[in-house]
């Protein structure tokens, strides 16, 4: 189908079942951590999964192509995001299996109700305090910035969205990691899995991605590192496989 797009807007490839996202390169593009996550979560077969801070979508869209899951929810906040998110939904004709509701992730409980999904995911921003903060009110400082929500914002609506034994993944920086074990133990959220990103070989990581589950026993398997590049613009090949390449 064709589809109009506004202005500075693109339709990005996702390389998943020809599916291709809406985009506005001038406000925020989904990056490379909202595409691991996406290949780290898991959903099976009837799961209902949400996406707390959806953005324009791209991780319920890549888990429509990636998983059975039955069906997906899309939270944001910013309307002119969620707007593409759902034009995105329609034009890769997703709408019986992924729905967009814009709206406060602080207020998911009850907007949706506890106990309502068996999969949640996040992306949330990452940075605390000002750093590197320019413009609150932009997209991309909400993106990136805990402006509109903290940490503990995301995991107590997640661990009150999922019902029991249902898992929660996220993605996250390392320098966090402490303080992020710490919430989810205190919203009862058993971290089990672990894995973190290093973009070369010999760096330090700069991503972590963490499943918990709720109610769960305390028992964490750490994967594998996962890295990124095997040279300078080279994927491994474990990245090409994520993105579908």
């Amino acid at each position: 189908m064709t589809i109009k797009l506004k202005d500075n807007e693109r339709l990005d490839e996702l390389q998943r079942n020809g599916y291709q996202i809406i985009q506005n390169p001038e406000k925020f593009c989904f990056g490379m951590d909202a595409v691991l996550l996406s290949g780290f979560a898991k959903a099976g077969k009837g799961d209902k999964v949400l996406d707390l801070g959806t953005g324009t979508g791209i991780i319920p869209i890549l888990m429509a192509a990636k998983t059975e899951a039955f069906h997906l929810t899309g939270l944001e906040i910013q309307a002119e995001s969620a707007d593409m998110a759902r034009r995105s939904v329609i034009y890769n004709g997703l709408e019986e299996r992924i729905a967009i509701v814009e709206g406060d992730l602080r207020e998911a409980g009850t907007l949706f109700g506890a106990a309502s999904f068996d999969v949640v995911t996040c992306n949330p921003p990452y940075m605390i305090g000002q750093h590197g903060l320019t413009n609150q009110d932009a997209p991309r400082a909400i993106a990136r910035h805990e402006i509109l929500c903290t940490l503990e914002d995301v995991i107590g609506q997640a661990a009150r969205l999922l019902r029991p034994g249902g898992n929660f993944f996220m993605v996250h920086r390392p320098f966090r990691l402490a303080e992020i074990m710490v919430l989810l133990c205190r919203y009862k959220l058993e971290p089990k899995r672990m894995q973190l990103v290093y973009p070369f070989i010999d760096k330090e990581p700069n991503m972590v991605l963490i499943e918990a589950n709720r109610g769960g026993k305390p028992r964490m398997r750490v994967e594998k590192p996962l890295i990124v590049y095997k040279g300078p613009g080279v994927y491994m090949p474990e990245i090409c496989e994520i993105y579908g390449y």
